[in-house]
């Protein structure tokens, strides 16, 4: 149960990690910036919570991943980037990559730390 819970704050994470790079592009009032910089404290404070319940380095790689993934999807969906087949072929790969990482992190290298 734990490490389920692990994976789903990783998911979390790199979802905040997407709005705050967001932010940084397009934040242009105080608001936007206090908003940004809750969601940088916010998603480091919920990856460091999973690495205490899953491997550090994978932990790091799929919040960087997903982040990354996630970045890609938003500037093409919401602020207009061009579609680039090349980009999202890439991206499925990165995509790949993490989903790879996540299945082979064996469960007896959990480790809780209290």
């Amino acid at each position: 149960m734990k490490r389920n819970s692990g994976w789903v704050k990783v998911v979390g994470a790199a979802v905040l990690e997407v709005l705050w790079v967001i932010g940084l592009k397009h934040a242009d009032t105080p608001w936007e910036w206090l908003i940004t910089v809750i969601a940088i404290a916010a998603s480091f404070s919920v990856m460091i919570s999973a690495s205490k319940t899953l491997p550090v380095g994978t932990v790091y790689s799929v919040f960087a991943g997903l982040g990354s993934a996630g970045t890609v999807l938003a500037d093409t969906l919401f602020f207009g980037e061009p579609f680039k087949l090349m980009t999202m072929i890439l991206v499925l790969l990165l995509l790949t990559g993490v989903i790879g990482l996540k299945m082979v992190t064996p469960d007896n290298t959990v480790k809780e730390v209290s």
